[in-house]
């Protein structure tokens, strides 16, 4: 019997998303575990075996599952490893061959890459990228993740870590420290944590009124509201954010001539705010060869799927 759907993980900090796919993109049925209750990764990769299983078995599919994609922090594709994820509880400074493992517990093939490589695949399959075969992924969350394509294959590298765009450098001298180390990183910037960075900091550098002052732990959520009602701290917090964004793309549309950039990830919501400046920006700060040819697009994924789906599209390459 052909083997005819597919299993997605999306592995996060606090919780992992699973779902079963079929050939045309549609999630069958989907379930979400807990993700940090473990400190033992073979606990944690039984817990989800077990997971998966039940699922396949209540979606009357067994037998028909060609294979399973996951997506995760600091998963590496060629090895099937994830290497070092430290907001992950079973995971931490250690190497955990999650593919092999994963395969071991449920008896199916396992494919693995790290989440923004995996959004990059599901944009290109069922997506707004389906039919390109160069464009480059921007998921604009908690951080700053890339998944590029050329010729229709992600770029991994030698080691499997390529397109950590998110930790080039967008301000180059007195940049904001990164948790990676370095300074001054995109993700610093233009990330969530880095939208509500930049409004603390400008909250604090001037009296300017702002329904913004006062709020305890600001996030880049209350900017979004605050700038839909009209807030002209948040607006521009919006347009400097979006400008940092358009002169990075301008940089990595020289690399590799891309058809598009798709933004993805719960900060791309603030597309009306954002798409502007980003645009503006790009097409200043671009090689004259690529100015007004490059299209920036957001994802048409429903997010409440978008996860499983890009981590789903791996499991057709088994």
């Amino acid at each position: 019997m052909e083997k005819k759907y597919v299993v997605g993980i999306d592995i996060g900090g606090q919780t992992a998303k699973i779902g079963i796919v079929d050939a045309r993109g549609e999630v069958l049925a989907q379930t979400v575990i807990v993700s940090n209750k473990h400190t033992d990764a073979g606990e944690f990769v039984d817990y989800l075996a077990q997971t998966v299983n039940t699922l396949i078995k209540q979606t009357d599919v067994e037998g028909q599952i060609r294979g399973i994609g996951v997506g995760a922090p600091d998963g590496n594709y060629y090895t099937g490893e994830i290497q070092g994820a430290m907001n992950i509880t079973w995971c931490g400074d250690k190497v955990i061959p999650f593919a092999e493992m994963l395969s071991k517990a449920t008896g199916i093939p396992v494919s693995l890459t790290n989440d923004a490589n995996a959004a990059a695949m599901g944009e290109m399959t069922y997506g707004v990228a389906k039919g390109m075969k160069n464009f480059i992924m921007i998921t604009l969350g908690t951080g700053v993740g890339s998944g590029i394509v050329i010729d229709g294959k992600i770029v991994y590298g030698h080691d499997g870590f390529a397109g950590e765009l998110g930790h080039t450098c967008a301000v180059r001298h007195n940049g904001r420290h990164c948790n990676c180390g370095q300074n001054g990183c995109l993700e610093t910037y233009a990330s969530a944590i880095g939208v509500a960075r930049t409004a603390r900091e400008w909250l604090d550098m001037s009296d300017e009124p702002s329904s913004l002052r006062g709020i305890e732990n600001l996030t880049s959520k209350d900017v979004y509201e605050a700038a839909k009602h009209g807030d002209q701290l948040a607006l521009r917090v919006f347009k400097f954010t979006g400008r940092i964004l358009g002169e990075s793309f301008a940089n990595f549309i020289a690399f590799s001539a891309p058809e598009a950039i798709v933004l993805f990830g719960g900060l791309a919501r603030s597309r009306e705010f954002l798409e502007d400046a980003i645009v503006d920006a790009m097409n200043e700060n671009v090689v004259f060869l690529w100015k007004n040819k490059v299209k920036l697009l957001f994802s048409s994924l429903k997010e409440s799927d978008a996860a499983i789906l890009g981590a789903s599209a791996l499991g057709w390459e088994l």
